[in-house]
C-alpha cells in the first residue's frame, strides 16, 4: 500500500517456472488479472468484501455459496446474494445443490441477475451442505458430477467452472478423476482446495495432488489452501504449476493480501504491512459499506465478524470485541472502532473499557 524499496527477490518467471504469470489468465472470454483470486466463503465474500478486496488489487473474487432451490430465491440473504449492481466485471457466482436440472435452472437465473461466471460448488465440507448430498459431497458420484456439470454448461452462455477437494477423504483422492470429468464437460476452469472433505479446515493443505491435476489439464488450474503469503503463494505456483493461487481465510481482516501477493508475483517485491492508519481508514471503509448495502441493523451485526478478525493481532483485541460488539447503532461501530485504531496509531494501548 506503499511504495516499496529496492527488489531483492527473483522474478515471478523464475519463481515459477517458464510461464509468465504476470499475463492475464483466460476463463473463456474473460481476462483475470492478477492471477490472485479470492475464494468464495459463504457469509464472507458478500458484496462488500468482493468490491474492496477487488479494489486493493484481486483478480477475481467469487461471491458466497447461493442456493440452487429457487424456494429461497426471494429471501433478503439471497437477494443479497445477487445483488451485482456496480460490481467489476467479471461478476463470478457460485451455486451449489445437487439436482442437474435444478442446477441448470439456478445457473440461468444467475445470469438474468448479473453473473457473467457460474462457478460450482463441490468444495464445501460443511455438514449441512454434504448432508444434502451437495458441496464436497458431490465427489463421491462422479457420475452425477457428469450429469450435474453438463446440464450446467449446456444451461448458459457464460463460462463455467467449478472448485473441489482432493476427494472425501484420504483413501478416496479421486480429484484427478473429477478433473478429467470436468475438463470433459465443458468446464472452463478448476480451483482445488488441498483437503479432503473430511479435513475440513484442519491439518495442513497438500499441493502433490493439484501439481497432478495440472500436468493432465488443458485448462486453468487455481491452486487454494493455506495460501497466507506472497512467499507461500510463489512457492505453491512454482510447485504446482497452476495457473493462479485463490485466497480464502488469509484475506479476513487482511483484504489487501491479495494485492500484496499480486505485487509480489509481478515485480518480486515485498510490499510492506499496512500502517495502523491505513488499516483504520480500509476498515471504516467497509464498516460503512456494510452498513450501507445490508441496512444499519443488519449491517452492524454483520461487521462485528469482520471487526474480530481485523483487530486479532492488535492489542487488547478481546477487550475490545468485548465493548464493540455492544454497539447496536452504526455511529457507535465507527466510532469505537475510530478511537480504538486513533489510540494504536498515538502508541497508547487502548482503554476500550473506558471508551464504552
Amino acid at each position: 500500500m506503499t511504495k516499496p524499496g529496492p527488489c531483492r527477490a527473483l522474478s515471478l518467471r523464475v519463481l515459477a517456472g517458464n510461464d509468465d504469470y504476470t499475463m492475464p489468465m483466460q476463463i473463456g472470454r474473460h481476462r483475470i488479472e492478477p492471477r490472485v483470486i479470492l475464494a468464495p466463503m459463504a457469509g464472507v465474500t458478500d458484496k462488500p468484501f468482493r468490491l474492496l478486496c477487488k479494489q486493493l488489487g484481486a483478480g477475481l473474487a467469487v461471491s458466497e455459496m447461493t442456493t440452487s432451490d429457487p424456494r429461497f430465491w426471494t429471501t433478503a440473504k439471497s437477494v443479497h446474494r445477487m445483488d451485482h449492481v456496480g460490481e467489476p466485471d467479471p461478476v463470478s457466482v457460485q451455486i451449489a445443490g445437487t439436482v442437474p436440472a435444478i442446477m441448470a435452472d439456478a445457473a440461468r437465473h444467475n445470469v438474468e441477475h448479473g453473473a457473467q461466471i457460474i462457478d460450482i460448488n463441490m468444495g464445501c465440507p460443511a455438514k449441512k451442505v454434504c448432508n444434502a448430498w451437495a458441496g464436497s459431497a458431490l465427489m463421491q458420484e462422479p457420475a452425477l458430477v457428469a450429469r450435474i456439470l453438463q446440464a450446467v454448461v449446456a444451461a448458459v452462455d457464460v463460462p463455467v467452472t467449478l472448485k473441489i477437494r482432493t476427494g472425501w477423504d484420504a483413501t478416496h483422492r479421486n480429484a484427478p478423476e473429477i478433473a478429467r470429468i470436468a475438463e470433459d464437460a465443458g468446464i472452463k476452469a478448476l480451483a482445488v482446495h488441498g483437503r479432503t472433505r473430511d479435513q475440513q479446515y484442519t491439518g495442513s493443505a497438500e499441493y502433490d495432488t493439484i501439481a497432478a491435476i495440472k500436468a493432465r489439464s488443458s485448462i486453468p488450474v487455481i491452486a487454494n489452501g493455506d495460501i497466507d503469503s506472497p512467499d507461500k503463494a510463489a512457492w505453491v505456483l512454482r510447485h504446482t504449476g497452476a495457473d493462479a493461487v485463490m485466497v480464502g481465510r488469509a484475506a479476513q481482516g487482511r483484504p489487501w493480501l491479495l494485492g500484496a501477493i499480486a505485487h509480489f508475483l509481478a515485480t518480486g517485491e515485498r510490499l510492506p504491512e499496512p500502517s495502523l492508519e491505513q488499516v483504520r481508514a480500509v476498515l471504516l471503509g467497509h464498516l460503512q459499506a456494510l452498513h450501507d448495502f445490508y441496512g444499519e441493523q443488519m449491517g452492524v451485526r454483520i461487521a462485528r465478524k469482520h471487526l474480530g478478525w481485523y483487530a486479532r493481532d492488535r492489542p487488547e483485541n478481546h477487550a475490545f470485541r468485548a465493548v464493540v460488539n455492544q454497539a447496536i447503532s452504526a455511529d457507535a461501530q465507527l466510532r469505537l472502532t475510530g478511537d480504538y485504531f486513533d489510540a494504536l496509531v498515538a502508541g497508547v494501548i487502548p482503554d476500550v473499557c473506558a471508551a464504552a
